[in-house]
């Protein structure tokens, strides 16, 4: 018997776990899936400050928030509906801007003494009453996955690294998004590892199974997609139009375009954006650190070009 579907007006959703969790990934797909149904949306990617903080820390914290809605809507949102919290210290970084009655989902297997202790709690948060004021689904996240996976030709810790698409998974049977894309994305991602595809593939399809079979979940959701005037419509990051900016006002002052950077996340999409436009004489330059990068752009200023250096955290304290 299927389940119920309740309509809503929008939803945001925010992933968080540790940086090597996929979020940025599964935040991703999400909103890709969400966009081929027609919704409105905003997204707001957030990265952890510090270069590899220790796995389960609180600044290793990685997140991606997106909202979406049967309207036009402007930004991101400020607090999510749904948290959706890989581990004790994403928990405890987001869960202040969960508001009370919001809808929590944890990967239970990851609540460890140690985790717990990383993230600072004295005690387990799902046993000890301080998340009564939410909806909260402690779901088997990790052990889950690796029982879909067991019969497929990866090791135990690339079957856990696919925990995100089991999460994803259920998360896209909640809110019936498409899955379609998702299973195709995957196979085009990892097409030179067919072990890797399958696992994630199968991950996604238990995660969604999981969501329709759980008394856990008793409903499902459903956002109509936006009245939105007809037309082609581009999905955009920050990081594409800061790099379309730049090439516009090189085109505008016309002065050639020369980019010194040296990769580091999130700051790594503008380098490989730009790279993509040497068309319109757009220069870029991968330097060994932040430094030679900031050092190469202020020559090239003083050359004649407009000169820049991106980079984000760490790489700008280093600079500076």
């Amino acid at each position: 018997m299927a389940k119920p579907v309740e309509q809503l007006d929008r939803v945001i959703i925010r992933f968080a776990g540790d940086s090597g969790d996929g979020m940025q990934l599964t935040g991703g797909r999400f909103t890709s899936e969400t966009a081929i149904l027609g919704n409105d949306l905003s997204t707001f990617p957030d990265f952890p400050a510090e270069i590899r903080a220790p796995a389960g820390s609180l600044p290793g914290v990685s997140g991606f928030q997106v909202h979406f809605a049967d309207h036009d809507i402007l930004t991101p949102g400020d607090q999510p509906n749904v948290l959706v919290a890989m581990n004790p210290a994403a928990l405890r970084t987001n869960v202040g801007d969960l508001p009370k009655g919001g809808t929590l989902i944890v990967d239970r297997d990851a609540f460890t003494d140690r985790n717990l202790t990383k993230a600072g709690y004295a005690t387990n948060p799902l046993e000890d009453g301080s998340l009564a004021d939410f909806q909260v689904h402690d779901v088997a996240l990790t052990s889950m996955t690796l029982d879909a996976l067991k019969d497929v030709d990866v090791t135990k810790r690339e079957a856990e690294r696919a925990k995100n698409m089991f999460a994803l998974g259920l998360m896209s049977w909640l809110y019936n998004r498409p899955t379609e894309g998702t299973i195709e994305f995957l196979a085009k991602k990892f097409a030179s590892k067919p072990a890797i595809a399958e696992a994630n593939t199968k991950a996604f399809q238990a995660g969604y199974a999981f969501g329709e079979t759980t008394e856990s979940f008793a409903v499902s959701y459903e956002v109509k997609p936006a009245k939105l005037k007809p037309g082609v419509y581009r999905n955009v990051t920050g990081n594409q139009a800061l790099a379309l900016g730049l090439v516009a006002a090189s085109v505008q002052s016309k002065l050639p375009l020369f980019l010194g950077a040296y990769p580091i996340t999130p700051a790594s999409g503008i380098l490989e954006e730009l790279a993509r436009y040497k068309e319109f004489g757009v220069r870029t330059f991968q330097a060994e650190d932040e430094i030679a990068a900031v050092g190469a752009a202020l020559g090239a200023s003083f050359g004649g070009a407009l000169g820049v250096s991106t980079s984000s955290g760490p790489g700008v304290v280093l600079k500076a």
